[in-house]
């Protein structure tokens, strides 16, 4: 198992960063919201989970270990994959999730892509024993570290990154975009939350 990777960060691209180890790029998966933690050239250190298919070996990061631990979690659920794991993090934090499933708060669920109101409640009484309590106080939205790209595009690659086509994240941000000039300093993490909000009415 790889536990975790460190190093300097070569690449950051849709939904990968590269993580120089040893004169070796270790291509990494990871949440937007991970992503944009991370800075070109500057060293970082992600936690790891390995997923094993017939056909691919897949290395997937996290921002902290308990972020890997709920990863792994998730995806161990009937109808859950790597990918909807992640996408799951990709809205919500550790402790919003579990604050959400302690709640029985579907709606929270349903606001990951590819998952609707069945699945939803399947995954609520699936995960209920098994993510425990929130370890602190929830946030109001999950926190996403500012950096030089501008808001607007952190955002758009946060929804690509989800699963949403160009277009539509291009309509998402140009839907939240009085809200984020409304502030002083773009809330990149709320603005997430609002436009999948538009999206999901949308569909």
């Amino acid at each position: 198992m790889i536990a975790f990777v460190q190093g300097p960060v070569a690449a950051i691209s849709s939904g990968i960063a590269v993580v120089e180890v040893g004169g070796v790029g270790m291509a990494v998966q990871c949440t937007p919201n991970t992503l944009a933690g991370l800075r070109l050239g500057e060293p970082a250190r992600l936690a790891t989970s390995l997923v094993v298919r017939e056909d691919s070996l897949t290395l997937f990061g996290f921002a902290d270990d308990d972020e890997r631990a709920v990863f792994e979690i998730l995806q161990a659920a009937p109808g859950v994959g790597p990918k909807l794991a992640q996408a799951i993090l990709g809205v919500h934090s550790p402790d919003a999730l579990r604050a959400a499933v302690a709640g029985s708060d579907e709606k929270a669920l349903v606001a990951v892509p590819g998952i609707g109101k069945a699945k939803a409640a399947k995954l609520l009484l699936e995960y209920k024993d098994k993510l425990g309590a929130p370890h602190g106080a929830v946030p109001a939205q999950k926190p996403i570290a500012t950096g030089p790209a501008p808001w607007s595009e952190q955002l758009h690659s946060a929804l690509t990154g989800l699963g949403y086509a160009p277009r539509e994240a291009d309509e998402a941000v140009a839907a939240v975009t009085p809200e984020a000039e409304a502030q002083a300093t773009p809330d990149v993490g709320a603005l997430l939350r609002l436009a999948l909000r538009g999206l999901n009415r949308a569909r």
